[in-house]
């Protein structure tokens, strides 16, 4: 198989267009990693007029993968978990291709994992296991006990996620493996769920009261990227000039659900503003006063 990929990343390689080429062998990981492919080739580009090329190869059995990315979508990727595998081949793939040493220097900054990007993969996982999370309640409230089941598992996963990314590093495809070995807390509600001798409805009512225990206290510094926006005015928010901000892009879908927990943890406070009609009042919101 490396014979037959060298001269395909020799050509790239050689145009001055090509920022990096990683490769990722199957063999060298026992994690779902290639996708099910012998190898990967990741190729960075820095202008092309397909945002994200991919390429199927099969030579003497042997499978491969061509991916050629845009920097600015990998970038994308790489801030908002939009593709999760290609962090993980920057992380763990061999450079094969370095032009002014950016592989090494994206690498540093995966490893590093600097604060702001931090609090953006925060609150974005946030976000998603709010939803979840309510979810999860109104199922079971309504007695559809499997459904709900699921959606806990879901917040489950978000939440083992949100674990990882405080701890300062990126939440891999194998997420239950890292936080095994950095939150115990997190892992034991994991393993209550599927190992627990109660019924499935004790197991889901015990998950949800331990669950909004564990995301209350961590409500503070998942929410800090949209607290600090909401911090930098001190008029109240509408819901429009918050979804407005240009920084809160990546998680809009969610930005109700976040408001609605923040608020009902307290963090947020709703402000009636009046509008024309004098019985309807349009909701805003500000950080509640300590």
């Amino acid at each position: 198989m490396e014979n037959f990929l060298r001269p395909i990343y020799q050509e790239h390689a050689s145009n001055s267009n090509t920022l990096g080429i990683l490769t990722i062998e199957a063999t060298q990981f026992d994690r779902p990693l290639t996708d099910g492919f012998d190898s990967i080739l990741l190729i960075i580009v820095r202008e092309q007029s397909n945002n994200w090329f991919v390429k199927h190869y099969e030579v003497e059995e042997k499978t491969a993968a061509l991916h050629l990315v845009k920097e600015e979508i990998l970038m994308e990727w790489i801030d908002t978990s939009g593709y999760r595998r290609a962090v993980e081949w920057i992380i763990y793939g061999r450079t094969i291709y370095d032009r002014n040493e950016y592989v090494k220097q994206l690498k540093e900054e995966l490893r590093f994992f600097p604060e702001d990007k931090r609090d953006l993969r925060k609150v974005i996982d946030f976000g998603k296991l709010v939803k979840s999370y309510s979810e999860a309640k109104l199922l079971y409230d309504a007695g559809e006990i499997r459904d709900a089941h699921s959606k806990i598992l879901n917040s489950l996963h978000y939440l083992a996620r949100l674990s990882v990314i405080d701890h300062g590093y990126y939440p891999e495809v194998t997420v239950w493996n890292q936080v095994k070995n950095i939150d115990l807390e997190v892992y034991k509600l994991y393993e209550t769920l599927l190992d627990s001798n109660e019924s499935i409805e004790k197991r889901i009512e015990l998950m949800l009261i331990a669950m909004d225990f564990v995301m209350n206290n961590r409500a503070h510094s998942a929410s800090k990227h949209l607290l600090e926006i909401m911090d930098k005015q001190e008029e109240p928010w509408s819901y429009a000039s918050i979804k407005g901000t240009t920084d809160v892009q990546h998680y809009t879908y969610d930005l109700s659900a976040i408001l609605s927990y923040l608020v009902e943890k307290g963090i947020v406070e709703v402000v009636l503003l009046e509008t024309k009609n004098p019985a309807v009042f349009q909701r805003a919101y500000r950080l509640k006063e300590k």
